[in-house]
């Protein structure tokens, strides 16, 4: 498998987090998106990625290679095609808790404090880090409701789940914007014990081959 990734984007640290939890190797290849206008507007990587975003994930598949967009998609399609360890619960119900919080993220937060999204925002001349902190913090709000249902020592009980693997990114980079995270204990104290987990270690962005250092 390859993976084109930015070491800083929360989608990209999701996918790396399911592969090093799933055990599964993989080969990294850095797109900067800041660099020279960000490498994702390049016409070659339009054709792996039409949306000109990262991740893209290059998998072997029935005899053919195919490239997977959307991190979202991407988490599912390896939970399917490589099942263990579970990333889901078994139970119907349960599963949907999880992928609900799964949405709280991927729908609720990430898109509307993204590069490309606070970009277009300053062109318009509006201030682009309070944007992100109403999102930031109207998402979370409502992520650490529905993880206080279900936590145990991970968001969604005694197992690791999508759940977790979507929220220690956007933790992360709540953070960057200098938000108070006190108000999300729930939240807080399953990240804790991610962070002690070597799978998380190693997807970290701060670990990554291409991470800077401010």
């Amino acid at each position: 498998m390859k993976l084109w990734a930015y070491w800083r984007s929360s989608c990209s640290w999701r996918v790396r987090l399911a592969l090093e939890l799933k055990g599964l190797a993989y080969e990294a290849i850095p797109v900067h998106l800041i660099r020279e206008g960000g490498e994702q507007h390049a016409e070659s990587f339009a054709r792996q990625s039409p949306l000109r975003q990262v991740p893209v994930l290059e998998v072997e598949h029935a005899g053919r290679t195919a490239l997977l967009t959307q991190s979202v998609a991407i988490l599912e399609y390896l939970e399917e095609a490589h099942p263990e360890p579970a990333l889901l619960p078994r139970s119907p119900i349960d599963r949907a808790h999880v992928r609900s919080m799964v949405e709280c993220v991927n729908s609720g937060i990430q898109p509307l404090q993204n590069l490309h999204v606070l970009q277009r925002i300053e062109q318009l001349g509006q201030d682009k880090k309070a944007w992100a902190l109403h999102f930031l913090e109207r998402g979370l709000t409502a992520l650490e409701a529905l993880a206080a249902r279900s936590a145990g020592t991970y968001l969604a009980g005694e197992q690791v789940t999508l759940a977790d693997v979507c929220s220690i990114p956007q933790l992360y980079n709540a953070r960057r914007f200098g938000l108070d995270l006190a108000r999300y204990p729930t939240l807080v104290a399953a990240e804790r014990v991610c962070e002690s987990l070597a799978p998380f270690q190693r997807a970290h962005a701060d670990a990554q081959p291409d991470a800077e250092r401010s």
